[in-house]
Order: C-alpha cells, then sequence, then structure tokens
C-alpha cells in the first residue's frame, strides 16, 4: 500500500512538473460481484464517432491516438479488415453501410496477457484488461497477439494539450502516458470503478451502446444476452470477447 502511494504521488508530480496540471490520480479497486461488459446495437450507430471523441478527452489520450474505430461496412459484409476506417464524409450514415465500433473486446482469454514477457498487462477481477505503464518495456509483443488491434503503442511524447487535461485520473487507466508504451482502452477504470458508465457510452447519441455487470441478473446488458440473437468477432480464436453485437429486429 506505501509503495502505491508513493507511486502515484511521483505520477502526480510528474505531472505537475510537465503540464502544470494538478492530477488527482487514484487506485480504486475492483468491486465485488462485478465483471463488466459491453454490446453495440450495431442497427443504432450511425457512424457520428461521438464515442470516440469523447473517449479521446476522458482518457488523455494523445491526439494521434484514438482506442474507438469506428469502421463503415458495406451492408452484407462482415469483415471489418475491408471496411473503411478512416472514411470522412460530410454525413452519415450512408446509404447501404452500416457502422461497426470496435476497441478492446477485454477478452476472457486474452492473448495479449500470454503474450507480454514481464507481466505488465493482466485481466482484473472485473473482467477489465489493464495495462501497467511503469512495467511496459515496449516490445509491442501483445500488438502482434491482440487479433482486435486494439492496442497503441506510443512513439513520441503524447501530444496532450495541457488545457485539456482530465484530472481525475486512474493508476491503471487514464492518466497521462510516456513515450515508448502500449496502451489501450481500460472501460474507463476512473470512472465505472465509482458506479459510472463508460465515456464512449455516455456520448453515444443513439443509444446505441450498452454497459454493465455481467453478474447483475437484473441488468440491462444480461437483458441483451439473454434476449436478443447477439455474436462476438472471431469467436472461433477462443478469446472469448466480453463485447457483443446485436441487431434490433
Amino acid at each position: 500500500e506505501g509503495e502505491i502511494r508513493e507511486t502515484i504521488e511521483r505520477i502526480e508530480r510528474k505531472a505537475e512538473r510537465r503540464y502544470g496540471v494538478k492530477l488527482q490520480c487514484e487506485n480504486t479497486l475492483p468491486q465485488k460481484d462485478v465483471v463488466f461488459g459491453y454490446a453495440i446495437n450495431i442497427s443504432k450507430c450511425r457512424g457520428y464517432r461521438d464515442c470516440v471523441h469523447a473517449c479521446v478527452q476522458e482518457n488523455n489520450l494523445s491526439r494521434d491516438t484514438q482506442y474507438i474505430r469506428v469502421i463503415e461496412m458495406d451492408q452484407g459484409s462482415a469483415d471489418f479488415h475491408r471496411g473503411d476506417h478512416y472514411y470522412d464524409h460530410a454525413e452519415v450514415p450512408m446509404a447501404d453501410k452500416y457502422y461497426l465500433p470496435m476497441q478492446c473486446m477485454h477478452c476472457e482469454n486474452p492473448p495479449c496477457v500470454k503474450a507480454c514477457p514481464v507481466g505488465a498487462t493482466w485481466m482484473e477481477s472485473d473482467g477489465i484488461v489493464v495495462v501497467d505503464y511503469d512495467w511496459c518495456i515496449g516490445c509491442r509483443y501483445c500488438m502482434t497477439a491482440c487479433p482486435y488491434q486494439a492496442r497503441h503503442f506510443n512513439w513520441g511524447p503524447p501530444d496532450l494539450p495541457p488545457e485539456e487535461i482530465n484530472t481525475r485520473t486512474h493508476y491503471l487507466g487514464n492518466r497521462p502516458r510516456p513515450k515508448g508504451v502500449v496502451e489501450k482502452c481500460h472501460f474507463c477504470v476512473q470512472r465505472t470503478r465509482k458506479g459510472g458508465q463508460p465515456a464512449c457510452q455516455v456520448a453515444c447519441p443513439t443509444g446505441a451502446r450498452i454497459f454493465g455487470n455481467l453478474l447483475d441478473p437484473d441488468s440491462e446488458i444480461r437483458y441483451v444476452l439473454e434476449h436478443k440473437a447477439v455474436f462476438r468477432l472471431k469467436e472461433e480464436l477462443g478469446t472469448e470477447p466480453k463485447f457483443w453485437y446485436f441487431r434490433d429486429e
């Protein structure tokens, strides 16, 4: 406990020196009897990408990094590798297209964790796959192992405007990251472990995103899993993603 407190104080001092802001860095632990999961109604996603921008702001992402990719797909296609990650139409949605948001799937059997040679990434008891940026050596084995292209390497110092920094941070989440480490979506751990929702879910204007506790039989996500025809990406790999998709019937 003392070592963690010293580490957090060091992080706060470093942020103040570098950015001139006072961070509040916490190490909120997983809640008992909680395992988080996500579902997206792709019938409701319109490709606006409000989720992308909210994630960047909330999680102190370098302005050249995005955890969430919204992929424009041809109707009838299921191959996200052939979709357009970088569409820039003036208006969305486009006719004959649908939109597939992707981010870390927080797999129950995460290949990225197995690939890390130094134990810098692991799955917490609430199902969140985290990265300790102080332990990461930047080898990028985890990036190679991830079948969802959900991990991002910081090739240079982050482009993070001091006046836009979110000062409410978490040790395993949205504290400013250094050059030379891998980072990824962490289900907005600084929010969700305090009973809140991820920034992407809050920002979605169409209600396409559903986040909650998989162990709560009365949660909305459990209702979706029990009453909708859900699917997961690359299920055949045995990664067991805690991230589902479905359509309105």
